[in-house]
């Protein structure tokens, strides 16, 4: 399995990186669909999939093994510049806001770009130490249905609505000072992790003649 790992940090410098993290239980189209619309309207040069061994605000009810969502994010990502990582392992991090301070201090020369969906950023404020992220890192928000509208109403957007850099000056971003964020009116993707795995429930529960729990 391609992994990204500490000691190739040399490969790395000089390049704008987009980095998508998440449970990716299971990974999906939408997943991809982000990832691609980043590289086209960051100009980055690669995306990473941080896959998390556990997300702190989710539960481990349903949650597949992490080797399971590795080969899960592979199989989706389909893409020469979408790298699959478990990195947070190797940095022994559970948090988000301590995973980019690791990740900068380890790959100092890299351009890291924070991507998440328009559902992150109207709950991000729960995130432990979260105004370090935006201290920390560009971030780049993408429309999702029905968030988006919320979203930019909600605590972190009006905290940093002035630090907010237009769509036309996207580009750019990767190279900006933090606090910058953008946030993208982007075609929307109706891929969700919640009914792909509601889903697989229901054919589970008919192939085996019980009911859906």
């Amino acid at each position: 399995m391609k992994r990204v790992h500490l000691y190739s940090g040399r490969f790395w410098a000089g390049r704008k990186v987009g980095l998508l993290g998440g449970s990716f239980n299971p990974a999906h189209d939408g997943h991809r669909h982000i990832s691609l619309l980043a590289l086209k309207l960051l100009g980055l040069d690669y995306v990473w999939w941080l896959v998390s061994p556990q997300n702190p605000l989710k539960s481990t009810r349903d949650m597949a093994s992490l080797e399971e969502r590795l080969v899960s994010g592979q199989l989706v990502a389909r893409h020469p510049r979408i790298v699959v990582t478990d990195i947070e392992c190797e940095l022994d991090t559970r948090f988000t806001a301590q995973t980019l301070a690791g990740l900068h201090g380890h790959f100092p020369q890299t351009r890291f770009v924070w991507l998440m969906g328009a559902d992150n950023l109207t709950q991000i404020p729960r995130w432990q130490n979260w105004t370090r992220i935006f201290a920390s890192t560009p971030v780049a928000v993408f429309s999702r249905p029905p968030y988006s509208l919320s979203a930019l109403h909600g605590k972190a957007a009006q905290r940093y609505r002035c630090r907010r850099v237009g769509q036309n000056r996207a580009r750019g971003l990767p190279a900006m000072e933090p606090p910058a964020w953008v946030f993208f009116q982007n075609p929307l993707h109706p891929a969700s992790a919640t009914e792909i795995r509601k889903r697989r429930a229901q054919a589970a529960a008919a192939a085996s003649g019980g009911q859906p729990v």
